[in-house]
């Protein structure tokens, strides 16, 4: 309940307000360019996200870090974003705030995310692969792939769609068969 709160009391309006300002100034990819660019920040520096949360650092101190990273990074419109989210005591949401913004990016685009867990990296050929098979899933122009690694998969992929779940994982056509096995008995 409180997760569905968040986003839609804080979350949520950032995101769109964020997404109003670069549709005015036709800088919705760049933004989105952004947007990634801190995720990854955020998901690579354990550091900088507990700096961004710590009630303990001064807004002065956040806004300085903030700077340095975004120097030329950035685009101003997003600098500025950052220094208002910290302002208004709301920098600790910028991980949702940015998620938030890419899956209204994916709206406008009419992209779909899909997840793909797989034992190993998977190399270009089969990503684009497996974006094919998701287009043939779903009626979408574009996909976005966010790729996990589990190794207990043992090979194989498992791709998840919105609600949709194909398991093309070799574990999961062994509890299938295992299935059919115990059904035949």
């Amino acid at each position: 309940m409180k997760d569905s709160l968040t986003t839609a009391e804080i979350l949520e309006p950032y995101a769109q307000a964020l997404m109003s300002l670069a549709q005015s100034q036709d800088q919705v990819d760049r933004i989105g360019e952004d947007v990634s660019y801190l995720l990854g920040l955020l998901n690579g520096s354990e550091e900088f996200k507990s700096l961004l949360v710590s009630p303990l650092v001064k807004p002065d101190s956040k806004k300085a870090v903030l700077r340095q990273i975004a120097n030329d990074q950035v685009h101003p419109y997003m600098s500025n974003f950052l220094m208002l989210l910290v302002d208004r005591g709301r920098i600790s949401f910028l991980e949702g705030i940015c998620k938030q913004y890419q899956s209204l990016l994916r709206q406008l685009k009419q992209t779909v995310l899909a997840e793909v867990t797989s034992a190993v990296e998977l190399n270009d050929e089969q990503k684009e692969a497996v974006k094919q098979r998701v287009k043939g899933m779903v009626t979408a122009q574009q996909v976005d792939l966010e790729t996990h690694i589990d190794p207990n998969l043992m090979g194989g992929v498992i791709i998840k769609v919105g609600s949709q779940v194909v398991d093309a994982s070799l574990r999961g056509q062994l509890r299938r068969i295992g299935l059919r096995l115990t059904r035949s008995v």
